[in-house]
C-alpha cells in the first residue's frame, strides 16, 4: 500500500495526486504540515519538504520530481505502457525543463507568496512565520501571475500538451499550481483564453476530482474552482 505525506494545498503535492489518479492507483494520505517541523517527520526526510512517498518497503521516495519518475518508471509500465514522461532524451529534457519552471519559477513567483501569505499564515504560530498577511508579497504574487498566465497561453496555442502532443507531468504540475491559486480565486482566467481552455482540459480530467473536494476551513472555494465550466 503507497502512503503518501502531503498538504492538500501544497501544489507540489497536488501534482503526485493527480498522478497517482492518472495511473489508477490508491494511496493512503497523510497531511503533513511542514512548518511544526514534526521530528516523526523529518526522521522520514530530514529536507522537511513534501511531498513524499512510501512504496510499502519501507523506502521514502522524497520530492515532487523523484516520486513522479519513480511511479511513471515502476507503475506506468505495469499498467499497459500508460506513460507520463515522454520516450526520446529530447522530450524528456523539455519535460524536466518546465517541471522546473513551474515547481521553481512559478513557485517563487507566484504560489509562495499567495498560498503562504493568504492560507499557511492562518496555521502557523508566531515562531513559525505566522502573522497578518503581507500585502505587499500578494501583490506580487497577482501581478507576477501574468506573466506565467501569458507564457502557458503561449506553450497552449503552439502544442497539443504543454509540453509537447502527450499529456505529461507538465500539465499535471502546472495544474496543481493553478488549482491552489484559482480555489484562492486569484487566476484573472477571463484575461487569458488559451491558458483558461488548457486548465479546462485537465481539470475535466477523473484523476483531477479529488483536488476539486478539498476544502480549507474559514475560506470558501472561488466561484470557479469547482466548475468544469468556468
Amino acid at each position: 500500500m503507497l502512503r503518501l505525506y502531503h498538504h492538500a494545498f501544497c501544489p507540489a503535492s497536488r501534482s503526485v495526486r493527480i498522478a497517482l489518479g492518472e495511473y489508477g492507483l490508491s494511496a493512503e494520505f497523510i497531511e503533513e504540515r511542514t512548518w511544526e517541523r514534526r521530528r516523526e517527520f523529518l526522521i522520514v526526510n530530514p529536507a522537511g519538504t513534501l511531498p513524499v512517498l512510501m512504496d510499502g518497503e519501507g523506502t521514502a521516495i522524497c520530492g515532487p520530481r523523484p516520486v513522479l519518475e519513480y511511479l511513471d518508471e515502476t507503475r506506468g509500465a505495469e499498467l499497459g505502457g500508460r506513460r507520463l514522461m515522454p520516450e526520446t532524451p529530447r522530450e524528456r529534457a523539455e519535460v524536466r525543463r518546465l517541471l522546473d519552471w513551474f515547481d521553481i519559477r512559478f513557485h517563487q513567483d507566484v504560489s509562495a507568496y499567495l498560498l503562504t501569505e493568504r492560507i499557511y499564515k492562518r496555521f502557523m504560530t508566531v515562531e513559525q512565520g505566522g502573522g497578518a498577511p503581507d500585502s505587499a508579497a500578494i501583490r506580487a504574487g497577482r501581478a507576477n501571475i501574468r506573466y506565467h498566465l501569458h507564457y502557458i497561453g503561449w506553450l497552449a496555442g503552439r502544442r497539443n500538451w504543454l509540453a509537447g502532443e502527450d499529456l505529461s507531468f507538465v500539465d499535471l504540475t502546472a495544474a496543481a499550481h493553478l488549482s491552489c491559486i484559482d480555489y484562492l480565486g486569484e487566476v484573472p482566467w477571463d484575461e487569458f483564453e488559451l491558458a483558461k481552455a488548457w486548465y479546462a482540459r485537465v481539470k475535466s480530467r477523473p484523476s483531477f476530482r479529488p483536488l476539486l473536494m478539498d476544502q480549507l476551513a474559514g475560506v470558501a472555494p472561488s466561484r470557479t474552482y469547482v466548475d468544469l465550466d468556468f
